[in-house]
């Protein structure tokens, strides 16, 4: 599988930095830049899950005393979004490392010490998988196989390039027949359904942001509205988008899919 660009969103003065981000991102991320925090916002209320965003922390602050309260707003309202601040470090400021760390910032990147494209690439995708570690850090009591953690690990990128189970296959160099049976080993859901938990997963992780609209999660997540996400919840757990805001969404859906899990090694159990 050709990976679909993952959007990149930089909010950043340093035309030094915005270069090395351009060359970073010709295989990996389609880049926009926006001018102030009101761009920026507007941008996050529609990004993809996949989406990293990249900001200056103290862009409009005259004397760049203390990250921006937008930074914080924006985190705030939109706690699932991957953001990464790009700034200097010096003794000085790890005191501000420390609160971004309180907001929700996914990664730093040193702008003094980061200066290869190839640290800038290890930043971007250490906060890309942020999404992945927060699903497999949970602990339900359902222990994950090494085999199992690469399926998700791969089910997570092909959800995020807007693949199908034929891409999953192919990005683990599998046939379709032999991706089947590692699922079947794993006692994870067949390759369908577990994209398809992969994507409710995503979208719920959404719902738990006060800035989205149910409406604005469907369209992030690649369906056509509304209508469509609901249909997709309402697939693999018995809930209203409202309901699982009700619940806190993700940690509901995270549940859901772990008890999945747990009935599929039961069931493995039993024929054995």
């Amino acid at each position: 599988m050709k990976p679909a660009p993952r959007p990149l969103v930089v909010l950043h003065p340093d035309r030094l930095l915005r270069d090395r981000l351009q060359r970073v991102a010709r295989r990996r991320f389609h880049l926009t830049t926006v001018d102030d925090w009101d761009d920026l916002r507007e941008v996050v209320a529609e990004a993809p899950p996949a989406a990293v965003i990249l900001v200056d922390p103290y862009h409009g602050q005259e004397d760049a005393g203390e990250p921006s309260p937008h930074l914080k707003s924006v985190l705030k309202s939109y706690p699932s979004a991957t953001v990464v601040a790009a700034l200097e470090t010096p003794p000085e400021r790890y005191r501000d490392l420390w609160t971004m760390g309180e907001w929700g910032i996914a990664e730093i990147l040193q702008v003094d010490e980061d200066v290869s494209s190839e640290a800038i690439r290890k930043r971007l995708l250490s906060a890309r998988s942020q999404q992945l570690r927060q699903l497999l850090t949970h602990d339900y009591g359902v222990p994950l196989t090494g085999r199992a953690r690469a399926l998700l690990d791969a089910a997570v990128d092909t959800v995020m390039a807007g693949g199908h189970p034929r891409d999953l296959a192919r990005e683990l160099d599998f046939s379709p027949s032999t991706l089947l049976r590692w699922c079947q080993r794993s006692q994870l859901p067949n390759p369908r359904r577990l994209l398809l938990w992969m994507r409710v997963l995503f979208a719920s992780a959404l719902l738990d942001d006060p800035g989205h609209s149910v409406y604005t999660v469907g369209v992030a997540c690649g369906y056509s509205g509304d209508q469509a996400l609901r249909r997709a919840i309402r697939s693999v757990v018995p809930y209203t988008p409202s309901e699982l805001r009700e619940k806190g969404a993700f940690e509901t859906v995270s549940r859901a899919f772990f008890d999945e899990v747990a009935k599929l090694r039961d069931d493995h159990a039993e024929r054995r």
